[in-house]
């Protein structure tokens, strides 16, 4: 499967993601081992996040510039993140029917992932998707997240550039957006910025450039611009990646590209350690047993949330 990844197979791509999906223990241990020997093989690639307000327009922007990466040269690779239902933990995948450009380009990969009830935008495991796609030769990645939350954030662990879409005249534009995601932008992108919506676009950008202002940004070495766009109409999306690509120039030559990927794998390992420790929660009958039980006596105030948890770590270290 490593050698066909390698090989740019996209069919085996697609079923390796699968693979990394799966709770199965079984298939947990075939996709580290997967992933493992496909790490020298990774890094090289631009990993984009892309998020924003619901109906701001991500998939038809990213349907745009995927096909405009493609007709410069480069092979791109989406990964889409749809909600899962919390009721039903169903999810439409619905992301390739917006995307009709890239889904036909043999040049593109287009892979859409339940969110499963992940906090963060992200599926569980587009960390590692991004790796497999990078081995498979793939040299742009982008992707795009859930729509902004409290927890959207997550995103910016683990791409190079966290770019923000907004709407034009959308009401108080600050209102569209937490301070912590504008804290995290290296770039806010107004949308569907053409026609009628022109100096809304306007005015919403200099709100935007005034709060940026007075925020500390992520890096001394680059502020973040704020630009109009189009994603439908194609306009502004070629200096909108230029700036993409000067964002990484410049990163580069300070050597805090390179120390900002270090940091998230750091986090990723954190990360992973958590999901370990919640696999052993759910996995063992004993503590899903005393779980159930402290469920209980919290929620009927017989002992206090703090109580129980100490009573959980403590099952777990036993």
């Amino acid at each position: 499967m490593a050698d066909a990844i390698r090989a740019g197979d996209r069919a085996i791509l697609a079923r390796a993601i699968t693979l990394i999906e799966s709770r199965k223990a079984e298939h947990q241990v075939k996709a580290r081992a997967l992933v493992q020997a496909l790490l020298p093989f990774t890094g090289k690639a631009y990993r984009i996040g892309i998020t924003g307000v619901p109906g701001v327009g991500k998939s038809t922007t990213i349907d745009t510039l995927g096909s405009n990466l493609s007709a410069a040269g480069h092979r791109v690779a989406v990964l889409a993140v749809d909600p899962s239902s919390t009721r039903t933990g169903g999810s439409i995948l619905g992301d390739k029917t917006r995307m009709e450009r890239p889904s036909a380009d043999r040049s593109a990969f287009i892979r859409p992932s339940p969110s499963s009830g992940t906090l963060g935008g992200v599926a569980a495991k587009t960390r590692e998707s991004m790796l497999l796609c990078e081995a498979a030769g793939f040299d742009v990645i982008l992707v795009e997240t859930v729509g902004i939350g409290q927890s959207e954030t997550a995103v910016s662990d683990m791409t190079d550039f966290f770019l923000v879409l907004m709407l034009p005249g959308a009401g108080d534009e600050l209102q569209g957006i937490k301070k912590g995601v504008l804290e995290l932008a290296d770039m806010i992108a107004i949308n569907k910025s053409d026609g009628d919506n022109r100096s809304r676009a306007i005015a919403a950008a200099g709100e935007y450039r005034a709060a940026l202002h007075i925020l500390q940004p992520a890096s001394a070495l680059w502020s973040p611009p704020v630009v109009l766009i189009s994603g439908l109409a194609n306009e502004g999306l070629d200096s909108m990646w230029a700036q993409v690509v000067e964002h990484r120039r410049r990163l580069e030559a300070a050597g805090d590209f390179m120390t900002r990927r270090r940091q998230q794998q750091v986090r990723w390992m954190w990360t992973m350690i958590d999901d370990r420790i919640r696999t052993r929660l759910t996995g063992d009958p004993q503590v899903r047993a005393l779980l159930k039980e402290l469920e209980s006596k919290v929620g009927n105030g017989e002992i206090s949330p703090a109580v129980a948890a100490d009573q959980v770590l403590d099952a777990l270290g036993a």
